[in-house]
């Protein structure tokens, strides 16, 4: 199971690089990062609206709306702001090299929830292991910008 886990999480990085391309492309054709970033969203929104109908999820209850913390929605400002700024920074850094700081941004972050288990991840401890691999992902970074 673990192998089919990682494996999925490894198309979902995939199309992350797929989908900063797309929407540098649609910025080119749009005119403008916030017009491509609203594109994005908009049919990311049908989407997954089409999704829920189809599988019959529904909607929550509108309690739980109101007793959801504010901070909980956040994550949808972070998506927007990684979008746009995906939009604006693909063709100026190019896929290699945007990806491979989205890269060490994420795990860097990692390293700094894991330890508490903050957002409702599992507590891992910052390892000396674990702090060596963010290291050498940072010297990848350093290559992979000089390549």
């Amino acid at each position: 199971m673990l192998i089919v886990l990682a494996l999925v999480a490894f198309l979902l990085g995939a199309g992350l690089t797929i989908q900063a391309g797309i929407n540098a492309s649609l910025r080119t054709t749009l005119g403008h990062p916030v017009h491509a970033t609203v594109a994005s969203f908009a049919v990311g929104l049908v989407a997954v609206l089409a999704f829920a109908l189809v599988t019959g999820v529904g909607r929550p209850p509108a309690e739980a709306f109101a007793r959801t913390p504010w901070w909980l929605y956040v994550g949808g400002i972070i998506g927007a702001i990684y979008v746009g700024g995906s939009v604006v920074l693909a063709p100026k850094l190019g896929a290699a090299v945007l990806v491979s700081l989205l890269i060490a941004g994420q795990l860097t972050a990692a390293l700094i929830v894991d330890p508490y288990g903050a957002l409702g991840f599992p507590q891992a401890p910052a390892t000396p292991a674990r702090l060596a691999g963010v290291a050498l992902l940072i010297v990848g970074v350093i290559l992979v910008r000089r390549g």
